[in-house]
């Protein structure tokens, strides 16, 4: 639990990931799209990694990966991030992280 409480509130986008999730790829491709640069970390080649998943799940994750986290605030896996890039609300909450 530490070591995810740790990189959320290092960064400001953090995306928990499995290499081998399309789920997981298809998030990250679009917040590359939006002009973002996420912190992304797999957890399945951490060795903490089934701990991360459990605290995830802890922390509110339904499914837990992805686990997008903005501004240290838990947004949610991909049905919520695509729900909010659709109604075009992610885009604002990216845009303090965007490169200039």
């Amino acid at each position: 639990m530490d070591k995810v409480t740790r990189l959320i509130s290092e960064k400001g986008i953090v995306i928990f990931s499995k290499s081998s999730c399309c789920m997981c790829y298809a998030v990250n491709i679009l917040f590359k799209e939006l002009g973002v640069k996420p912190l992304v970390h797999e957890i399945d080649q951490d060795p903490e990694g089934r701990e991360i998943e459990k605290a995830l799940v802890r922390l509110g994750c339904n499914a837990p990966i992805p686990a997008v986290f903005i501004g240290g605030t838990l947004v949610g896996s991909t049905n919520e991030v695509m729900s909010l890039h659709l109604k075009g609300s992610l885009t604002p909450l990216l845009q303090p992280y965007k490169a200039p």
